[in-house]
């Protein structure tokens, strides 16, 4: 699964959801760093994913997903500061995010019927739960949130402040046991409750929010047992 040396062609470019005006595609460019094949990620001003999908949804691994990242240069240079929180600077340097057969009856009323709008609009089966690992410069590594356009997407933060720039980090995830704690309000009381199952990951950067501009590196993307 892992998008290192020349593009893998199971991976392929989405830009934003069909809209009035479309923004700039974040570049996804295969290259080596410090000898390590990896995939390059630009913004500038820009949206875009990187995306691996399964043809059927698949059950969450007992392992972990692991994978490294650096980031070259953070979101600079913009008209707004980056900020997770906030509709306004709602832009990340790289995140990777695992996306979710999640059934339609957990999802709220409201949020279900928007859904099913957004849905329509857009000519995408967009995810009912979408679960990101998001580099981020300001808010403590592990701090859960949401996303402030949509409860559809939550998140856990890293990196941190102080994060080194230019130097790989080797990230591994639980993904169950994430998704069990972001989207534990439409699990229900029960523990036993299965977590749904994955349809995709996706690397993505984007800079549209902030008119900012990053550089970032992914590699190794896979699944692992913990602590390899």
């Amino acid at each position: 699964m892992q998008p290192a040396g020349s593009l893998n062609p199971a991976w392929r470019f989405v830009g934003f959801p069909q809209q009035h005006t479309p923004l700039p595609p974040s570049r996804f460019e295969a290259g080596t760093v410090d000898g390590t094949p990896a995939l390059k990620v630009n913004t500038q001003s820009s949206y875009g994913t990187w995306v691996f999908r399964w043809s059927t949804p698949q059950p969450v691994p007992a392992t972990h997903l692991t994978w490294r990242w650096r980031v070259e240069r953070p979101l600079t240079g913009g008209t707004a500061p980056a900020n997770l929180m906030t509709k306004a600077g709602d832009d990340a340097a790289i995140k990777l995010c695992v996306m979710f057969d999640h059934p339609l009856a957990r999802v709220p009323f409201v949020e279900r019927t928007l859904l099913r709008v957004a849905r329509g609009i857009s000519g995408e089966t967009l995810p009912a739960a979408t679960v990101c690992y998001v580099w981020d410069p300001l808010l403590t590594p592990g701090t859960p949130g949401t996303n402030p356009y949509t409860r559809r997407v939550r998140f856990v933060s890293l990196g941190g402040p102080g994060a080194a720039l230019g130097q790989w980090a080797t990230e591994s995830r639980d993904v169950a046991a994430d998704f069990r704690l972001l989207f534990a309000d439409e699990l229900g009381a029960d523990p036993a409750t299965a977590v749904p199952y994955m349809t995709a990951v996706v690397l993505g950067a984007d800079s549209d929010n902030t008119a900012s501009a990053s550089t970032a590196w992914v590699a190794r993307v896979d699944w692992a047992a913990p602590g390899r």
